[in-house]
């Protein structure tokens, strides 16, 4: 019953550590949201600056397994190339590092108790306030648990040490390199089980200070806690596109390549730590010369995979073969959105970007429905296609239900977004998200109905003469225009030209708007029929509608 106490213990002091990690995390997302997503929108151009993103979003996230599950997600959005996921996977790998870093310099070179319970104090404080600092608060509050969590950690360990000594027990005690690879084997499994490499490297630190196992099992440890994040990987792919297959295939080769030329070179690794850390291998030292190796041995392994990123995507890519079955994005069968889990850390902040490539898809389909309208529209200038119309109408209304769709499931998503870890600032842009969703969606009713005008006066063989097309056309083709630079513009800063271009537009259609039915009129009082008359203007007015959503959404919020 000791045994399953200590055992008990040492579970809640890890969960407590874990959950310390967490809230620093959070803390950081709140405060540095908007610049998280900025980091990954503008620093994945080239390899070098993706190892820079991935290791910049890891030290944010305190994990590289939720920036790599985020690259999954990202790469199966189309948000990312392969190239640039390659960059982010080998600077994530870099970025978890700190985690030992911090433990190793802080966690046991000073008294914890000294740091934790007053950051506890003063994080919760600042944190339960209503002022700025409050997400600073976070930050301290989940270092002061981090860190309460370790000390605990520490106890039970060296109470555990008293009980059992691992290098006596099976595989364990042949040494040399049998009880390596058994090492290495036990890191796998227990970063596999926390699906974590960040907390199963804490765990060996802290076993090698406690003097649990030895300074060689504990290193090997830290190899095998590499491979052994890699396991939920697959799982993230699993109905995925071929992009985000071949990402998590990038993440499990590079690790599984980088532990297997590092385990057999184990021994100048840890010469060369020893020249870097000049302090003994035990204690607090051992935890030095741990963080060190976990660095180097990643580093490395980025520095020699930079240079071959390029065969390095050829090879994922010969592996994953194109599904030829996957077709882009059309509108059947139900929408689904698949984004990464916010429960591994709050990575809301970057989730919002998934969302938001949704809301440019939403935006192409009102686009495309459009376009589809205005190809048959031009069409009635040589032939008046009946059957045509009608399944014209078919096709836009199933586009107008996935829309639909998808407006539904987007704006829940955004809505539990602002229950998260989001700052002041994103939480308006997500309300402002929201706006736009509904805007596109009208926009689809829209295209939707002037399809079911356009049919029903075909059908009643009120069609408008060549001449009036002739009219006609040149407006289409203005409101085509103006939903062409939504499409291709939304999440970008319009330029000052592009802006000034789409008000002469928005003027051009608007004076076209008073010519077309003005000329109606002349047609009327001439004696042309009146329904199709009054049918054309509304025509014209429904288009223009749409040219008054496009322009409100891009005045509304520049995503």
């Amino acid at each position: 019953m000791y045994l399953v106490g200590i055992i008990l213990r040492i579970a809640g002091s890890l969960c407590l550590f874990i959950f310390g990690m967490k809230m620093m995390s959070d803390g950081v997302q709140k405060s540095a949201g908007d610049r998280l997503r900025q980091t990954l929108n503008f620093m994945t151009k080239n390899r070098f600056l993706g190892v820079l993103t991935g290791f910049l979003v890891t030290v944010i996230l305190q994990s590289s397994t939720t920036t790599t599950l985020l690259i999954v997600s990202f790469a199966n959005a189309g948000l990312l190339s392969l190239t640039q996921s390659i960059g982010v996977i080998m600077g994530a790998n870099v970025g978890t590092t700190l985690t030992a870093w911090i433990v190793s310099f802080v966690g046991f070179s000073l008294r914890m108790s000294d740091l934790a319970i007053p950051a506890i104090g003063i994080g919760f404080v600042m944190r339960a306030s209503n002022w700025k600092g409050k997400n600073l608060g976070g930050f301290i509050l989940g270092f002061g648990l981090l860190f309460l969590g370790l000390q605990y950690l520490t106890t039970e360990m060296r109470d555990i040490n008293e009980l059992v000594h691992f290098e006596t027990l099976g595989v364990f005690m042949y040494g040399g390199f049998v009880t390596v690879l058994a090492s290495a084997a036990a890191g796998i499994v227990m970063a596999a089980l926390m699906n974590s490499s960040s907390a199963a490297t804490v765990v060996i630190l802290t076993m090698a200070y406690s003097g649990v196992i030895s300074f060689e099992m504990s290193a090997a440890m830290v190899l095998g806690s590499n491979l052994g994040t890699t396991i939920s990987m697959p799982l993230a792919a699993i109905g995925a596109n071929t992009a985000a297959k071949r990402a998590a295939l990038v993440h499990i080769l590079f690790n599984a390549a980088g532990f297997l030329w590092a385990l057999p070179l184990l021994t100048p690794l840890l010469a060369l730590v020893a020249m870097l850390v000049p302090v003994d291998a035990v204690g607090a030292g051992a935890t030095m010369h741990l963080a060190m190796l976990h660095t180097v041995y990643n580093v490395i392994n980025v520095i020699v995979f930079l240079p071959f990123v390029t065969p390095f995507t050829k090879l994922v890519s010969r592996m994953v073969k194109d599904d030829d079955s996957k077709q882009p994005k059309q509108a059947k069968g139900p929408y689904v959105f698949s984004t990464f889990s916010n429960s591994k850390g709050g990575a809301t902040e970057l989730n919002i970007l998934r969302a938001e490539k949704e809301i440019r898809d939403m935006a192409g389909m009102a686009a495309s429905m459009y376009s589809n309208f205005t190809a048959f529209l031009r069409s009635l200038r040589d032939t008046v296609d009946k059957e045509g119309a009608a399944k014209l109408c078919d096709d836009l209304k199933l586009q107008e239900e996935y829309v639909d769709e998808m407006r539904g499931t987007l704006s829940d998503y955004l809505i539990q977004c602002t229950k998260g870890q989001i700052n002041p600032k994103t939480e308006e842009r997500v309300f402002h998200l929201l706006r736009v969703i509904s805007d596109i969606e009208e926009m689809t009713d829209e295209c939707y109905n002037i399809s079911r005008l356009l049919e029903k006066n075909v059908r009643k063989d009120r069609i408008f003469k060549r001449e009036e097309l002739e009219d006609l056309i040149p407006y289409v083709n203005m409101v085509e225009e103006i939903l062409g630079i939504l499409k291709e513009n939304l999440g970008h800063a319009p330029t000052q030209g592009l802006s000034d271009y789409i008000a002469e537009l928005e003027k051009n259609i608007k004076k076209s708007r008073k010519k077309l039915k003005k000329l109606s009129r002349k047609r009327i009082e001439a004696g042309k029929d009146v329904r199709t008359e009054l049918a054309f203007i509304d025509l014209v007015q429904r288009i223009e509608k749409l040219g008054e959503y496009c322009v409100g959404i891009t005045e509304k919020i520049r995503v």
